[in-house]
This record gives structure tokens, sequence and C-alpha cells, in this order.
């Protein structure tokens, strides 16, 4: 059984409580801070600076042995750089691990060769990129994602729905809000709910609320789920062949909360303690036949390659991108 993970743990060096910083970053500092419409009391100011100035220069020293070679991707600084690993756990991952039910077990149709490349997008399947806030909510943005795509697939429509719902709505079927759940138990809400409502008929506020749920706004349904075995060909037949797929990540390292563009291959990643749940919405090659999976993340456009990532593909599952894969039957 995979070990259950409501939050990320991201490795970060601790900073002292006396930091002593450094000049040459007082602009960038200050750059930052308008950009993001930062502001602090006098007595954390000095603490978040530290906390930042920590992160932009593990930045800085990625992106110089990036111009070298030594990574096929690239950092930036955005606006998590003043959370500490502590902060960034609590606000920004959210799953939750556990097997579903084995008789729901993915099986592969017989169709031959599948596509070399696939993206949903080009096909209406995606909304735009979300954003979950400071609220561990992914695995409902995750849920949703898989479910808009199978909406779309059976009427034509793409609906954008309601996160919210489920993140005040599914505690009884064992998610806890934005302090974390599972995608597949998102469905089971769903299934036993008849219907989910729309993203403008209950908007997204980022933390825990009463249920609101109206079955006049309802826009989707589900009957079912399927849990995709643990392979990288299962996960790519499925993204070829159903659309859009929910899965679990291994999210802790600074290098995908820092992320730029490029293709991401983290050789420390677990592909075992996942702590984050994000959208696979196609998978494609470079020019240099490296392959990847096309991801898409709910941490607003700002993040990565405008809220997606480029994620390494057959190499050997890094992290842990086909160990929790699951789209619901509508």
């Amino acid at each position: 059984m995979i070990p259950i993970f409501f939050l990320a743990t991201l490795c970060l060096e601790v900073v002292s409580a006396a930091p002593t910083h450094d000049p040459n970053f007082d602009a960038v500092w200050q750059e930052w801070k308008t950009k993001h419409g930062k502001t602090y009391h006098m007595s954390e100011e000095g603490q978040k600076r530290a906390v930042w100035e920590n992160n932009m220069k593990m930045i800085e020293l990625h992106n110089q042995d990036y111009l070298q070679g030594k990574h096929g991707f690239s950092l930036e600084m955005n606006a998590f750089g003043d959370l500490t690993n502590i902060e960034f756990r609590e606000l920004m991952t959210g799953f939750q691990s556990m097997e579903p039910n084995e008789e729901n077990l993915f099986q592969e149709p017989l169709l031959g060769d599948v596509p070399k490349s696939v993206d949903w997008r080009d096909h209406g399947y995606v909304t735009p990129v979300k954003n979950q806030g400071r609220c561990g909510a992914c695995w409902a943005f995750s849920a949703v994602g898989s479910l808009e795509g199978q909406m779309f697939r059976k009427t034509g429509k793409l609906v954008s729905l309601s996160e919210q719902n489920l993140v005040d709505c599914s505690w009884s079927y064992g998610n806890q809000g934005c302090n974390g759940g599972l995608m597949n138990l998102a469905f089971q809400y769903v299934i036993e709910n008849k219907g989910l409502d729309t993203m403008v008929s209950y908007p997204y506020e980022a933390q825990n609320g009463p249920c609101r749920y109206d079955p006049e706004y309802s826009a989707a349904n589900v009957t079912n789920y399927v849990k995709i075995p643990l392979s990288e060909d299962a996960l790519m037949t499925a993204v070829a062949t159903v659309g859009p797929i929910a899965v679990g990540i291994n999210s802790q390292h600074h290098s995908f909360r820092f992320y730029k563009g490029g293709m991401y291959y983290e050789p420390n990643c677990s592909s075992t303690s996942l702590d984050h749940a994000v959208l696979v919405v196609g998978y494609g090659e470079e020019s240099d036949g490296r392959k990847y999976w096309l991801v898409k993340n709910s941490w607003g456009e700002n993040w990565g390659l405008n809220g997606y990532i480029k994620m390494a593909k057959d190499r050997d599952n890094n992290c842990g991108i086909a160990t929790f894969a699951v789209y619901p039957i509508v």
C-alpha cells in the first residue's frame, strides 16, 4: 500500500532566526514584493527576507548549472519565495494516498499503437488553469479537471466545475477540504450525490465552508471511476484513449516549487511518497528524443509554463506520476 501523505515536505534549508541579508538583493527584493503585493509587519520582514533570499540563491545556482547543461529545466522566483517548508506544505499541496477498489482497474483497449503525442487542450477538453490558493485542495482541482474532460467528451460542452463543492461537501467520504483529499473519494461523492455544481454557481473560496450544493446548478455526473495500473504505458494508453487523467505526484523538491520551463526530471524524486495532485492532459516528445508528460497544475498561470509543466516520461516513473492515476466514468 502506498504510504499516506496529506501534505508535501519541501526540502529547503532552514534559515536562522537572526539572518544577515545580502545587500546585492535589496533592489530585487523590493521589486519582488511589489510584483506580488507582499507587505509585512516590521517584526516579520527580516525572517521573510531571509527565506526568500535563501530560495533566490538556490534558484540562481540551479540556473547556472542549467546553462552548463547539467539540468534539463530552469527555475524562477515566484510568489512562493517567502514561504518556509512548513508553510508551503500546509498551503499548496494536499494529496492523501490509498488503494482504491481493485475491481475498477483500467482495461487497456485493443487499439494497436497509440499516438506519439497527445494534447487534449487542442480538442476542447481542458478548462483554463486555476489557482487553489492557500488551501490544500489540489485533489479537488485534479478530480474536477478529469471530470470536466469526460463531461466534454460526453456532451461536447466544456463547463468549468466547482472545486469548492468538493471541498465543502465530500468530508463524509474521507476528504478533508483544505487539509487534503483524494480524487477517487471526490468521484465517489459525485456518484452518491448525483451531481456536481458549476464553478460559476459555486465559486472557489480557498477555504473550508458549509456545503451549499444546489442540484439546480449541477452540470456533471459520475457513474463509476477507474484506477489505472501502475505503469507509464498504461497511463499513456489511458491519456490517449480516454482524456485528461487525475494523478498524484511527489512535488516536495524545491525544483518543482520554482519550476519555470524545460523538461522536469528530479533524480531524488520519490515514486511512492505522493503529496500533490495534478492533471495529465497529454504527452509528447522533444526533438532530441526526450519524452514528457504534459501536466496541468493548480497554482495559477504565473507558475511554470503558464500553469503547466513538462514532466519526464518513461524514466522509471519519475516523481510517481503513474503510481496513482484515476478518472471518472460519466
